[in-house]
């Protein structure tokens, strides 16, 4: 994952020139940063008025959009639970990685899309195109996150009744029809869960803990680690009593009634989970739930491939309309700026500010000493790093977990 930092300064007698002076002061020399231009189209500036204003809306959409961006990540990796090495690979921006320079012969990374934003449009008609997208997939992901957790619940609690203790298991596939008394009036063949250490406490006493026992009528029919599940025919009349003295001796009596319909019926559910289970390649239960099943219109894995690129996209854009914002604010008409994009050299992220401020400090000779808590209409200081240049960081640090 990496930091960026998303700058402008004003064209000097070419935005190239401007570029070139960039990339002396900082990368040709002395590797403080690596470097793309970001090119931003001719948009409509519109009036003064209008800017200011939409340069307090554009930082509100800058963070919703952004937390939409982390959302379909984070849920990326909490699907992926088991398998979060998968993660990264999964998260990609157009087709490419979102969190590092992509190998390309040309210095300019950005471009807009302008099927999807047309420039003919206002500025306040662009955010509000990228707002409604955000807030589509916002919405979106809410309901597939619900509809997969239903699912997932679901297909554990089936898990869970053919893998838990005796106590809890599904025992549709431990007992047979020949285990039970069937289509008697009087009498019924019980199913018990006794310890381990308590079998031959059993053996003594089962017959004792009901008036109506049949004896010599108990069977071990199967064994986990802990307990073993005993069959026991007695008469009707005194099922309420055994059951009660059972509990009294820390025997368990699984409530349980033969019923060869219902028990098929489990067992085929069983079956065709395993038999899709088998045709996926073989990986941890989380990561088989995210590649087995759909939702909507298509694989949840895809969805949120498609989505997290799409809303990352649109957070980028946005950017891109706070640095013209921002720099026609700044930097006055008409419009001549070149806008950054660096990626700082860990190592060196100190050196670079102080390289910068050099080199744009004669922009704005009070930034030095401009407090980041003041707030300056139309340069959306607040809360926020001022400098003598444009600048906006671009953190894709989006998951709360190393991968």
């Amino acid at each position: 994952m990496a930091e960026f930092w998303l700058i402008s300064a004003p064209g000097e007698k070419t935005c190239q020139q401007t570029w070139d002076k960039m990339m002396l002061a900082t990368s040709r020399t002395n590797n403080l940063s690596t470097n793309n231009k970001f090119n931003i189209p001719d948009l409509k500036v519109g009036t003064l008025d209008v800017l200011v204003g939409l340069s307090d809306e554009l930082a509100k959409l800058d963070t919703f959009v952004e937390s939409v961006v982390k959302k379909v990540a984070q849920y990326m990796a909490d699907v992926l639970e088991d398998s979060r090495d998968k993660v990264q690979e999964n998260l990609l921006a157009n087709g490419g990685n979102h969190h590092q320079h992509p190998n390309t012969d040309t210095d300019t990374l950005f471009q807009w899309d302008m099927a999807k934003y047309p420039i003919k449009q206002s500025l306040k008609n662009l955010s509000e195109i990228i707002s409604k997208q955000a807030t589509q997939i916002d919405n979106d992901l809410k309901a597939r996150a619900s509809a997969y957790n239903n699912l997932k619940g679901n297909l554990q609690n089936l898990e869970r009744k053919n893998a838990g203790s005796l106590l809890t298991r599904s025992l549709a596939d431990i007992v047979k029809k020949e285990d039970f008394v069937l289509d008697s009036e009087y009498l019924i063949t019980m199913l018990v869960v006794v310890p381990k250490t308590g079998y031959t406490d059993w053996q003594k006493t089962y017959e004792t803990l009901a008036e109506m026992v049949v004896p010599r009528s108990t069977k071990l029919l199967f064994e986990d680690n802990d307990s073993g599940l005993f069959s026991v025919t007695l008469f009707r009349k005194a099922v309420d009593d055994f059951k009660h003295k059972a509990r009294e001796n820390k025997f368990t009596v699984r409530d349980f009634q033969y019923n060869e319909e219902e028990m098929k019926a489990d067992k085929e559910e069983m079956t065709r989970l395993s038999t899709d289970k088998k045709k996926q390649f073989v990986c941890p239960l989380f990561f088989f739930f995210f590649c087995l099943f759909f939702f909507f219109d298509g694989p949840l894995v895809r969805w949120l491939k498609v989505n997290f690129s799409e809303a990352f996209i649109a957070w980028i854009h946005i950017k891109a309309l706070r640095v013209f914002v921002e720099s026609v604010l700044r930097y006055g008409l008409p419009v001549n700026f070149q806008a950054m994009l660096l990626q700082p050299n860990k190592k060196n992220m100190k050196k670079l500010r102080e390289v910068l401020y050099d080199l744009y400090k004669h922009l704005d000779s009070s930034a030095a000493i401009i407090d980041a808590s003041m707030d300056i209409p139309g340069l959306n200081l607040s809360q926020q790093e001022y400098y003598p240049y444009v600048y906006y960081k671009i953190d894709c640090n989006l998951l709360d977990f190393k991968v």
